[in-house]
């Protein structure tokens, strides 16, 4: 199921928030509306964002709203994802501002996402050892995409392979997107699968039980550092301890070329309520403190692989930017 899509000039798309326990989907022909499920995750994946983005500013133009003003407020939304603002220059720099060349685009990115996923996916798969568990991190399937999924995309083709035996799948604090999404993507498509809590991965991997990681990126720098979901580079220094390939995930348009390395990559931080609170309910004395960091900095020695559409990426990737 795809987590957006365009119809009768309105955009669709899934209210993550309410997932997997009700399947809500809402339209609008308001930028504003998507740029607000963009910020409080209704929306959510960089692919996904950068997709939204787009079809933002076509609601713009046809509303006939001030571009410049709806990109300010797109880029106000989430600072780390780079497919927000790979999306809006691709937009902004077409020859022409009307109405028919912005959707004509957007939809062209809605169309490369979804074969650059079946690309990452055929090429990831080929990574995955036979009768592997995987384990992965956070939601990178087709909530995060165009419909089909980086990390998830290569954990389905490589079960339709016949090559995984389970997917483990991290909870992913503070808001569960691998217990409530990952988990219903894998149900949703037969794949046999566990949900651990985030601090089980480790003893996991030390059992000898997995075989692979597998996640996805919401920003690659230049030399190969990646951004993701908090909790990844912890997972990437346990996987290096255990001797355990740790595998990336993602689009061409998720590298920064702009960024040398991941220390100049923005990290979002969120409402200390998502650390402190659950589902509106207290769990945290009141007064307490919280840090709520939404992404951190995976080192890019710690990565066995990037795979992107167009090949798979080997340390040290500096060396390995030719082929992009």
């Amino acid at each position: 199921m795809k987590p957006l899509w365009w119809e009768d000039n309105y955009l669709y798309f899934i209210d993550q928030r309410k997932l997997p326990l009700e399947l809500v989907i809402e339209k609008t022909r308001d930028y504003r509306v998507v740029a607000e499920a963009i910020k409080e995750l209704a929306i959510r994946g960089a692919p996904a964002i950068g997709i939204a983005t787009a079809y933002a500013l076509v609601l713009a133009i046809y509303q006939g709203e001030d571009l410049d003003e709806a990109v300010k407020v797109l880029r106000s939304t989430r600072p780390t994802a780079v497919n927000l603002f790979w999306a809006i220059e691709r937009m902004m720099n077409l020859p022409t501002r009307d109405f028919d060349t912005f959707l004509e685009e957007a939809k062209k990115i809605e169309r490369e996402d979804e074969e650059m996923n079946l690309d990452i996916a055929t090429l990831g798969a080929s990574l995955i050892p036979l009768n592997s568990t995987v384990l992965t991190h956070c939601n990178a399937g087709g909530l995060a995409t165009s419909g089909y999924g980086t990390a998830v995309g290569v954990i389905r083709k490589a079960w339709e392979e016949g090559k995984i035996v389970e997917v483990l799948v991290d909870e992913t604090r503070p808001l569960l997107q691998g217990a409530r999404l990952t988990a219903w993507e894998l149900q949703e498509a037969g794949i046999p699968y566990k949900v651990i809590t985030d601090n089980t991965a480790g003893f996991v991997m030390k059992l000898g039980k997995i075989s692979a990681i597998v996640v996805g990126a919401d920003r690659i720098a230049s030399n190969g550092d990646i951004a993701n979901k908090i909790g990844t580079c912890s997972l990437a220094v346990l996987a290096n301890k255990f001797n355990i390939p740790f595998i990336v995930a993602a689009p061409t348009s998720s590298f920064d070329w702009s960024i040398k390395s991941g220390k100049d990559i923005p990290i979002e931080e969120r409402r200390e309520e998502e650390v402190l609170n659950f589902k509106d309910v207290r769990i945290a004395p009141l007064g307490a403190k919280a840090i709520n960091f939404a992404f951190d900095v995976t080192p890019a020695e710690l990565v066995t692989a990037i795979v992107c559409e167009v090949g798979i990426l080997r340390p040290p990737f500096l060396t390995e930017v030719s082929i992009l």
